[in-house]
């Protein structure tokens, strides 16, 4: 399917507000969003059920239907408001979901994505949200119709299931993040300079994406252990939580979460109950390059969010914004015997290398690893 065909399909049919977080099965109708509709029509939002509740709000002031844009593994983010706010029941509210069908069964995919990948039919009928499967096949003239039809004549969310490579590739005309800082530090040389610092007995916990894939390749790269270390790969912007709960439960382990701008901005009201309890060997590292990087590099609002005022107004002892190697060391070791939770913002530029693998141990293999070498029998 073409992307911008698809667009102009959505707006003939008085679909022309958009919102959603960014997913890779979407990639290419994402950048022809950014590029053909107006900033004011399209909202990257924080988590799936914010653009729902933003969905909701353009409904309530125009009459209008909204489009949603997720990966599957949204639909969690998304339970709640279509439950209690947007079906047949409370509000009826009409609403357009698009969603990248990640971990559909026959098709390989990462761990995270297999389980969600086999229940999201399933979910999605419990849900009672009427949905539309899509491929590269498929012919939008004739489903799209039936989709809006439904939609306002019931007055409820349906969904359009988008398979892997439903949509043509996409020639961007402007490029998706702009105003962004000149930096030259990449998220691998901080996560490096990061490894080499901190001792080797710490425990890192980072966050689901290209994160944790490079934490994974600099550990055997530098030959040094990575059986403390717990990749998250998946549960977007819950990283934090996972290592707070650790740092509370094991205060005599020094524990980091390395933490992306995209999933701190999701669930960013974990900031203030961590910095209530202030588990004096915590240290949140955010690793802030204003994009959805593992997904396109779609723009978030990282760059414009003082997440270092953020921090401190949540409780935390200290907060501080690097983005050299130098002084990524003279935090680290400035704070080695901190009392209460440490944040570091280090901001780095946009993308990975072309060769970047991905973890070889599953993510069972991870999880038992790190209780066994922290002394949980």
């Amino acid at each position: 399917m073409d992307p911008l065909d698809f667009i102009h399909q959505l707006q003939k049919n008085d679909i022309s507000f958009f919102t959603g977080v960014p997913d890779s099965l979407l990639k290419e109708l994402c950048k022809c969003i950014a590029d053909n509709i107006d900033p004011t029509q399209h909202i990257v939002a924080a988590n799936e059920g914010a653009a729902i509740g933003l969905a909701i709000g353009h409904h309530l002031a125009t009459g209008k239907t909204g489009a949603v844009y997720m990966q599957n593994s949204g639909i969690g983010n998304s339970v709640n408001p279509l439950l209690s706010l947007a079906a047949k029941e409370v509000y009826s509210i009409p609403l357009l979901m698009i969603i990248g069908w990640r971990g559909k069964p026959g098709v390989h995919d990462e761990p995270q994505h297999v389980k969600q990948g086999r229940v999201m039919l399933s979910l999605l009928d419990a849900l009672e949200v009427p949905y539309f499967i899509l491929n590269a096949d498929s012919d939008l003239t004739t489903i799209l119709p039936k989709a809006i039809d439904i939609l306002k004549t019931r007055e409820i969310p349906v969904a359009l299931v988008i398979e892997k490579n439903s949509f043509s590739k996409y020639q961007a005309v402007s490029p998706l993040t702009k105003n962004t800082p000149s930096l030259s530090m990449t998220r691998e040389e901080g996560i490096q300079t990061i490894i080499e610092t901190v001792a080797d007995n710490a425990v890192i916990v980072s966050t689901t994406g290209k994160a944790s894939r490079e934490l994974f390749e600099n550990r055997i790269q530098q030959g040094r252990p990575d059986n403390l270390d717990f990749l998250t790969v998946g549960g977007m912007g819950h990283a934090v939580s996972i290592a707070a709960g650790i740092a509370l439960s094991r205060p005599d382990r020094q524990v980091l979460c390395l933490d992306g701008d995209g999933a701190m901005l999701m669930h960013m009201g974990s900031l203030p109950v961590i910095g209530d309890k202030a588990p004096a060997n915590f240290f949140h590292i955010l690793l802030n390059n204003g994009v959805h990087d593992s997904v396109g590099g779609q723009p978030t609002v990282g760059f414009a969010t003082n997440f270092c005022e953020i921090a401190l107004a949540s409780g935390y002892k200290s907060a501080t914004c690097v983005d050299t190697p130098t002084a990524i060391r003279e935090e680290l070791q400035k704070h080695k015997n901190c009392h209460g939770a440490v944040f570091l913002e280090i901001r780095v530029k946009a993308g990975a290398r072309s060769d970047l693998g991905r973890p070889t141990s599953t993510p069972i293999q991870n999880k038992q690893q790190l209780m066994k070498n922290i002394g949980v029998h």
